[in-house]
């Protein structure tokens, strides 16, 4: 097991106390935000995960599922600044980063920034802007900075972009281009509450003094727990596990009977016509200690690769004809794929 080979490579005491420390400062954080959101636990838990790795989130999820109340809870709870933008097909790059601003009784150009320069920036229905608005985000979201003119701006840390999109509503929209899906570390698919969830939302949300959440933390101990959470070990085993399952997605890539069912690899890559970049290899590590973290571990195991492994591949993996013809979601195909590789 790999509890018995860590004695020479676990982080060290004070660096366990820490961590131990950080693990319950998150629940805390859970709990508090628990006070407003009700039944969306898993997404709770995710974007406090993407805030303390730095990924950006897509939520994808029907109206009225608090998408936007979690993001703004959550906002509230860590001290961040928080901007909400309502992404439309009249948006203009402008309308995102800003612009810069003639003064003429000094002849000089001072930049005006846009709600980009923000901790946590909501973008409600994403894809409804155009491809310049989408560029301009891109930009933001793979260099942490923006381009005013001739300069650029650094933006604010933490920052974190959750983008929101309807299912189901799908006329004035824009596709996505598959560089900015991959830019997303989750993609997160948000249901509806089960009927004692509800029932707890009715009760809270029609009360005439509805819950409120207090501030419990800080973006900077965010980032002092973003450090430390690199200290969380990972095993040579795990990361051969995430290296067979990404490789597993790709058809050009071999792995031996000892690492994958031969037999259900082969007809899994016949359902995958594109498979996951490199960058979800490293966000699956990420995610794998933060869930290391929620659970009070210093170690990663395979249980953390797999809970995290539907949300970062989703979005990732671009399924066949013949694999849409016969009914099969990337979820689907996910969860073959869990089944295939074998576990350390």
């Amino acid at each position: 097991m790999l509890e018995n080979s860590l004695s020479a490579t676990a982080p060290s005491p004070e660096t366990c106390a820490l961590l131990n420390e950080d693990s319950k400062t998150l629940s805390h954080i859970l709990d508090e935000v628990g006070k407003v959101i009700v039944g969306q636990e898993a997404m709770n838990r995710s974007l406090l995960a993407g805030i303390i790795t730095g990924g950006h989130i897509l939520l994808e999820g029907l109206p009225g599922l608090a998408k936007t109340l979690a993001v703004k809870t959550l906002a509230t709870v860590l001290d961040a600044k928080f901007q909400r933008i309502q992404f439309t097909p009249d948006l203009l790059p402008s309308d995102l980063i800003g612009t810069m601003v003639y003064h003429e009784s000094t002849g000089e150009f001072t930049p005006k920034k846009g709600p980009i320069f923000s901790n946590l920036v909501l973008a409600d229905e994403i894809n409804r802007a155009p491809a310049k608005v989408q560029s301009a985000l891109l930009e933001a979201m793979a260099e942490k900075q923006v381009t005013l003119g001739d300069q650029s701006y650094k933006l604010n840390e933490p920052f974190l972009v959750l983008a929101t999109q309807n299912p189901i509503e799908q006329e004035g929209t824009y596709h996505l281009p598959e560089a900015q899906l991959d830019r997303f570390m989750f993609k997160l698919k948000i249901g509806y509450p089960n009927r004692s969830e509800e029932r707890i939302i009715l009760e809270r949300m029609t009360n005439q003094h509805p819950p409120e959440t207090q501030k419990v933390f800080s973006t900077k101990g965010i980032l002092e727990i973003r450090e430390r959470i690199e200290k969380i070990y990972v095993d040579e085993r795990i990361k051969n596990y995430v290296l067979r399952l990404i490789l597993a997605t790709r058809k050009a890539e071999s792995l031996s009977s000892e690492e994958a069912d031969s037999k259900s690899l082969e007809n899994l890559r016949g359902l995958i016509q594109i498979g996951a970049s490199p960058r979800a290899t490293l966000f699956l590590i990420r995610a794998a200690r933060v869930n290391a973290l929620f659970e009070q571990r210093n170690f990663v195991t395979p249980d953390d690769i797999k809970s995290a492994a539907h949300d970062i591949l989703r979005h990732r993996l671009i399924l066949t004809f013949d694999a849409e013809a016969r009914g099969f979601s990337t979820d689907d195909i996910i969860y073959n794929l869990l089944e295939t590789v074998n576990v350390p």
